[in-house]
């Protein structure tokens, strides 16, 4: 008798776990399927391919426990296909890097990858030095635009520079050991350490201090990620409004008397290694060593038709709550175009038109994709898709539609027109200087392992 009950234990757990295994191959196929229709889908839309910093995989160490896909906050960058961790919408990709930290194998760097032919790239070697010696660059111009990566690479420029300079003569009375070009996170970071290691240091930024960082929408959440700064060590918080984020900087800066000339452009940098003269907007710095901390957007880029200079055309969005009862267009289809259309739609009174050259939305973060197609459905915002700005009157827009029906012309009434078409970067700035891109001959590469997050040491 015992032995009849065991054998019919036996057959129906054997039963049991054949149905849990038929049922989770079923689920892994429908998860696999899913996951490939998505790369399907992102190959299509071309969100594949990373514009800057993006996961990367090595294959021969992934387990496919799919840690790195969960640790994502920006959803669909990452999936398992056939087991194996994939980049699914690179573009997605913003470096939180969390992916490399959670995997338990070391398989994930966030980095730039080869840059050799990357014509908006500018060469560097592994102490962040370009190609012409004696100018550094650090941050959001190098590729990686998170505020952490630049912090880390301000910090570690100034390193480098200090451990040059060391031991030598000093400097000239009219001759700064480093000139620091750029009052953003890595600007600011360097500035830090440079009063940290002793140098003679001059800090000049066209704005203020926070670079990019000012620029965000009033009250905008910044996730800055761990943050080590110079002077001050470990941060307590990864996550800051805008505003919280510049007053902390700001008490920094004052605690450590830091010196930051603001409303000062740099024109040109003639000279070399150890005798440098940068031209500014206000005058000649002399310095043995430059390290610039600019911005990859410049100046805004400009749509190029009549009356855009009207005042009611802006570029920036600083805060939507004070303008309602207006009728606004937006032109642009990219994150900051989306963000400023939805927060200005929730204002009371205003009627919000976006303005769209494409046919259907490109590169967004998902939510801000999610949140923008809701808006639409609801008609909270009109959105006219394939259309581009012809001119800009005093009290409308004239906008040119391209539709499978045939092109036409739409006029429509108007207070404000906001312009997100991104910024014009400063390459002429700094070919006139020597520095050499990708794809401009060059053999070298802009990134080594130790200088993104999740790198092996």
């Amino acid at each position: 008798m015992n032995l009849f009950l065991v054998l019919i234990i036996f057959v129906l757990l054997f039963i049991l776990l054949d149905g849990i295994g038929r049922w989770q191959r079923l689920i892994d196929r429908e998860q696999g399927e899913r996951i490939l229709a998505e790369v399907r889908r992102a190959e299509d839309r071309g969100t594949h391919r990373a514009i800057a910093q993006h996961p990367l995989i090595d294959t021969q160490r992934c387990i496919g426990c799919g840690s790195c896909v969960v640790a994502c906050p920006e959803a669909g960058v990452l999936g398992l296909v056939d087991g194996i961790a994939r980049v699914i919408h690179g573009a997605r990709c913003i470096g939180h890097a969390r992916c490399a930290e959670v995997c338990p194998v070391n398989a994930i760097v966030v980095g730039l990858g080869d840059v050799s032919s990357r014509t908006d790239l500018p060469l560097l070697d592994d102490t962040l030095q370009s190609t012409v010696p004696g100018i550094r660059i650090a941050g959001e111009l190098g590729g990686m635009a998170l505020i952490r990566i630049a912090v880390e690479q301000g910090t570690r420029a100034i390193a480098e520079i200090a451990a040059e300079l060391r031991g030598r003569p000093a400097a000239k009375s009219d001759t700064f050991d480093v000139l620091i070009v750029g009052a953003g996170p890595a600007g600011f970071a360097a500035t830090l350490q440079a009063k940290k290691e002793g140098l003679r240091v001059a800090t000049i930024d066209r704005d203020d201090l926070g670079g990019t960082v000012r620029k965000y929408p009033r009250r905008k959440l910044t996730l800055t990620g761990p943050l080590v700064l110079p002077l001050h060590g470990p941060v307590d918080r990864e996550e800051f409004l805008k505003e919280e984020l510049i007053a902390f900087w700001e008490q920094l800066a004052a605690q450590h008397r830091l010196k930051i000339t603001t409303g000062l452009e740099l024109v040109s940098i003639e000279g070399a290694l150890d005798d440098f003269t940068a031209k500014t907007t206000k005058g000649a710095i002399r310095a043995r060593r430059i390290l610039l901390c600019l911005g990859r957007r410049g100046t805004p880029r400009r749509l190029g038709v009549p009356g855009e200079d009207l005042e009611k055309v802006l570029y920036q969005l600083v805060d939507a709550s004070t303008i309602r009862s207006e009728r606004i267009l937006i032109v642009g289809g990219g994150d900051s175009a989306v963000e400023a259309a939805t927060a200005l739609a929730n204002q009371r009174g205003n009627l919000v038109t976006l303005s769209y050259r494409r046919d259907d939305f490109f590169r967004l973060k998902e939510r801000n994709e999610r949140r923008i197609r809701e808006y639409i459905a609801s008609g909270k915002v009109r959105s006219i898709l394939g259309s581009a700005v012809e001119r800009i009157d005093p009290e409308s827009v004239l906008l040119r539609v391209t539709a499978k029906s045939g092109d036409h012309a739409l006029t429509i009434e108007n207070d404000a027109v906001y312009v997100f078409a991104g910024g014009e970067p400063p390459y002429g700035l700094l070919t006139r200087m020597g520095i050499r891109f990708g794809g401009s001959g060059g053999s070298e590469t802009s990134v080594e392992p130790a200088l993104v997050a999740g790198a092996p040491s």
